[in-house]
């Protein structure tokens, strides 16, 4: 029985060659406010660091610090341009071999816990993005304006598998999947993949 082939991609640090958090804050509101934001909330980054406090609590709040009470289409907005201008965040062998995969009519997925609005712009280039499944953060709303907060779990360690499995139409058997990360985050992804893929497109 042949296998669905399933291509899972992390976003940043995998397909990008920086974080696109703190890459989208400084293209909205400026470097200067970005470091100021970080020097806000360095006593969190640092316990975040050291493994002491919660990835995604930090990120929320300063997610929620800088763009709670935007209107969902000032900010969508904001993510178009930031991808149309940023779009060299894409490492060369990454987008290579996404449109390979996308012109071959393979199934890919991006598993994220950036926010979807912003990643999801940086693949419209790429057949439009339409045979790309995204399982990235999803943000709260309230009467069209963010309230800051988050309505999905971190897309991180476990979770990241835990989505995946909540999209396969089939029993896991029936699928050969390959994965792609970076870091720590993608640890449980790459050992859930049939064929795993470390810092690939660095070269």
């Amino acid at each position: 029985m042949d296998k669905k082939r399933l291509y899972c991609f992390d976003f940043d640090g995998t397909l990008t060659s920086h974080d696109t958090l703190l890459a989208f804050i400084a293209y909205v509101h400026g470097g200067f406010k970005l470091f100021m934001t970080l020097l806000r909330f360095s006593p969190q980054l640092v316990a975040m660091k050291l493994r002491l406090y919660p990835n995604w609590v930090v990120k929320q709040r300063v997610f929620s610090h800088l763009f709670r009470g935007m209107s969902l289409e000032e900010f969508n907005r904001h993510c178009r341009d930031f991808a149309a201008s940023d779009g060299h965040l894409i490492r060369p062998r990454a987008r290579t071999s996404l449109h390979s995969l996308l012109a071959g009519g393979n199934r890919v997925v991006v598993i994220s816990a950036s926010v979807e609005n912003w990643v999801r712009p940086f693949f419209e280039a790429m057949d439009d993005g339409k045979d790309i499944v995204f399982l990235c953060t999803q943000v709260e709303t309230r009467d069209g304006l963010l309230t800051g907060r988050f309505l999905t779990a971190n897309c991180y360690g476990s979770e990241k598998v835990n989505r995946l499995r909540a999209i396969l139409s089939a029993p896991r058997e029936r699928y050969f999947i390959i994965a792609y990360g970076d870091s720590r985050g993608d640890r449980e992804l790459l050992s859930y993949a049939d064929e795993g893929h470390y810092k690939p497109f660095r070269r």
